[in-house]
């Protein structure tokens, strides 16, 4: 079976199965590529040549490690904003200037931009500070800061065969996990951190590459990062895809008006759905009620709210939005231990004075 990803590439069912693979996880071997060719009957060479190809065709966008903002001592948040239509574009551009922005999207709502942010733990504005400076450069009207109040869920695996279904399976990531991580992050294990957090090299042992990079054997980095796992610093070490073009055009964000007292089953029961690729609780305002977040992404509208419409009937809930993004300004990943934060924060220090 060949599917169209994009006008260029064309994806046929192995294509598939390795991009099912490696979103859950990537081998941590000195030939990673060796390995996923075991699991599918395919020699490691023919497995790199498929991935470059994916990479070439933007349906992978990223392989590396994927690290818990919170458990490295990051102060994190979404942020939602209302700017008006004329002036969203350059407000959108302000916004993507920060470094520690990762996720910007324009979304059908009076609040239209919707936006990640990051700062590290010796900021010198700080989150509430880094939010202020934004909310004045990007000229917007409203801002409402909407901090992970409880994780229920976080982690994207996009079922490349049956797309997005209402079918369960344990969250692989959750609260538990991130109060049961070390937050103790040595100098070593930054530098581990610095080379991981990096996009894999294809070249059959990618870890002796970045290993020498950072003064380490590659079996002392591979190491470091089974540690930083067992540990919980690092979530996972896995892909990330470019939605749109692996065929998942729809991304909801089913927010759901939920008593307080029924968050904490509502948020465990939607964790469950497997299309769920992060659940929330968050703060509410007067001019914003909804307290749980779920994240799904499908490969049509339909799809989408098929699984929300699947979420509303098993827990009850009566009161939600969907929200569909209509523009992607940004998506990448937080880089850790960097220098570029500082910079901007010099540059805008004294924005608000």
């Amino acid at each position: 079976m060949v599917s169209t990803v994009s006008g260029s590439r064309l994806m046929d069912s192995t294509d598939k199965d390795i991009l099912n693979l490696i979103q859950r996880d990537f081998p941590l071997e000195r030939e990673p590529f060796a390995a996923l060719g075991r699991e599918l009957g395919l020699a490691g060479n023919e497995v790199i040549r498929r991935v470059e190809a994916l990479k070439r065709g933007k349906v992978i966008r990223q392989v590396s490690a994927i690290f818990d903002t919170r458990v490295l001592g990051y102060e994190s948040t979404l942020v939602a904003a209302t700017i008006p239509k004329d002036k969203l574009n350059a407000g959108a551009k302000a916004v993507n200037s920060h470094p520690g922005v990762s996720h910007n999207y324009e979304r059908d709502d009076e609040f239209n931009l919707w936006y990640t942010v990051a700062v590290p733990p010796d900021s010198r504005l700080g989150l509430q500070g880094t939010v202020d400076v934004l909310h004045h450069i990007s000229g917007a009207e409203k801002t409402r800061i909407l901090p992970t109040l409880k994780l229920f869920k976080i982690g994207v695996t996009l079922d490349m065969n049956a797309g997005a279904t209402a079918k369960k399976e344990a969250p692989a990531y959750g609260e538990n996990d991130r109060q049961k991580a070390d937050r103790n992050v040595s100098e070593e294990d930054r530098a581990a951190i610095r080379a991981l957090q990096e996009d894999i090299p294809l070249t059959p042992r990618p870890f002796d590459l970045w290993g020498r990079e950072v003064g380490l054997s590659w079996d002392e980095l591979l190491e470091r990062a089974e540690d930083l796992k067992r540990r919980k610093i690092m979530r996972r070490f896995s892909a990330v895809l470019y939605h749109r073009k692996a065929g998942f055009r729809a991304n909801a964000m089913g927010v759901w008006k939920v008593p307080p007292e029924r968050v904490e089953e509502c948020g465990n029961m939607f964790a469950q759905f497997q299309a769920v690729s992060h659940c929330y609780e968050r703060p509410v305002y007067e001019d914003w009620p909804y307290a749980l977040f779920s994240m799904v992404h499908g490969r049509s509208v339909e799809e989408c709210e098929s699984v929300l419409d699947a979420m509303a009937e098993e827990s009850g809930l009566t009161e939600r939005k969907s929200l569909y993004s209509t523009r992607e300004y940004k998506k990448t990943r937080v880089r850790y231990f960097t220098p570029e934060m500082e910079a901007w924060e010099r540059l805008y220090a004294g924005v608000l004075r």
